[in-house]
This record gives C-alpha cells, sequence and structure tokens, in this order.
C-alpha cells in the first residue's frame, strides 16, 4: 500500500500559489522541488491540511479561503514608526516591503502605506492577507519511515 501524508510526514513535491484571476505569486513547478516537514512547515493551515491523505504522485489544486492561507487583515498590525528609523539609504517609499527586527531576534516583513511628517505608517499584515488563492501541488515523495515525531513530555 502507498504512503499517505501524515501529519508527522516529511514530503518532497512542487506547488504553485496564483491568485484565483490566475496572477502567478509563486511557483517551483520550474525549480527544485521544496521538502517540507509536515510537523514543523511554514505553510499556512489550509494549505497542510489538503496535502493529509495524499500519496506519491498526486496532483491537486484547491481553491482555499483567506481564512484558509494567510487570514485577514487586522488593524493592530499596522503602526507607525518613526520616520528617524529609516536611513538615507533605505528611504521609505509607499509600497515598498522592508524587513523589520523582532525583539527576539526574527525578521519580520513590513509593507509602507503611509509617510507622514514624522512618521512612516507600516503594514505587518501577511501581504496576501484577506485573498483567496490557488493552490496546487504535486507530491514526489513520501517519507514516513524518518518523519518528525514531537518528544512528549512525561
Amino acid at each position: 500500500m502507498a504512503e499517505q501524508i501524515t501529519q508527522t510526514s516529511l514530503v518532497l513535491l512542487h506547488y504553485s500559489l496564483a491568485l484565483t484571476d490566475g496572477t502567478m505569486i509563486e511557483s517551483s513547478f520550474d525549480e527544485d522541488p521544496i521538502e517540507i516537514n509536515m510537523y514543523d512547515s511554514s505553510l499556512p493551515e489550509g494549505m497542510m491540511l489538503a496535502l493529509i491523505g495524499l500519496k506519491e504522485g498526486d496532483q491537486q489544486t484547491l481553491t482555499l479561503t483567506a481564512e484558509q492561507c494567510f487570514g485577514f487583515r487586522d488593524e493592530a498590525n499596522i503602526h507607525d514608526m518613526p520616520l528617524s528609523n529609516f536611513t538615507d539609504e533605505l528611504k521609505p517609499e509607499i509600497g515598498l516591503t522592508f524587513n523589520f527586527g523582532t525583539p527576539e531576534g526574527e525578521d519580520l516583513p513590513g509593507t509602507i502605506r503611509a509617510i507622514k511628517s514624522d512618521a512612516v505608517e507600516v503594514d505587518f499584515n501577511h501581504p496576501l492577507a484577506e485573498l483567496s488563492l490557488v493552490f496546487s501541488v504535486k507530491i514526489l515523495e513520501i517519507n514516513n519511515a524518518h518523519a518528525f515525531l514531537p518528544i512528549e513530555n512525561e
């Protein structure tokens, strides 16, 4: 019996993500495939759930809602940042996306929405928030023998 993708599988696949009007956002079909660990993946939950149960060689295209992908816009994720935080080399322009450092040392992308006299309005919502997306996958390989198994605390 062919292996199926489970919540702990290691999966090699090709994928694409497009807007519902057909505009391609990104695709691995013309590049190297990607490997994802189903237990600890950065894919949104809806995309992960779409993979569960698929087998090697399966292909699938689904239209996923905003809720299944990157969620909805949250006004609490829009912040004013001092204009002085931006240098001459990194001048803010409406529509540009910058990576901002978090206190945890991670990068967080933010898109410039407005430039005020002393501040820059930055939107930290995911750029694809509120959008339904077309998610296509082709499963190349499933490895359940080396799947990640969480360690349970005793």
